[in-house]
């Protein structure tokens, strides 16, 4: 099921955040994101953020949207392959038209999930910040043609 985050989600969300960013994005160091945790559970709390809770009503991912971007997507390990990522997905498409996002290059594995979801490079620039190139991908609702 995906709703709407609860104030007494945050620290589940945050973890599942530190632990998938520390584990995807091996390429930062691991302190760069735990550095980040506390001003993360803030924009959480002030954020348009949706969770996927498991049957057992656990929650398994979330996605972050602020307007037309999605701030990020993120799913348990154990969870991951099992659709609850295009679940999240779908979600955002719903309540949106077009989306974008950043992606780091050197992340493989979600610059192929998003091409499966529809989005494309529009282009690329350096995260300075950690120094890691990004792509900047977007989907739009196909429009349907009026005859």
């Amino acid at each position: 099921m995906i709703r709407a985050l609860r104030t007494a989600d945050i620290d589940r969300v945050s973890e599942i955040w530190l632990r998938n960013n520390a584990e995807v994005h091996d390429y930062i160091p691991a302190r760069y994101w735990q550095d980040a945790l506390e001003p993360v559970k803030g924009m959480l709390a002030q954020g348009e953020v949706y969770v996927y809770e498991g049957p057992e009503g656990r929650i398994e991912g979330f996605i972050g949207l602020e307007e037309e971007h999605i701030e990020g997507i993120f799913v348990e390990r154990a969870a991951r392959s099992g659709g609850i990522g295009r679940q999240l997905m779908d979600h955002a498409k719903g309540l949106r038209s077009r989306l974008s996002l950043n992606v780091y290059q050197r992340n493989v594995r979600a610059v192929r999930f998003y091409e499966r979801e529809g989005f494309q490079i529009q282009c690329e620039h350096m995260d300075e910040t950690v120094g890691q190139a990004e792509h900047i991908m977007v989907w739009e609702r196909d429009e349907p043609s009026s005859l």
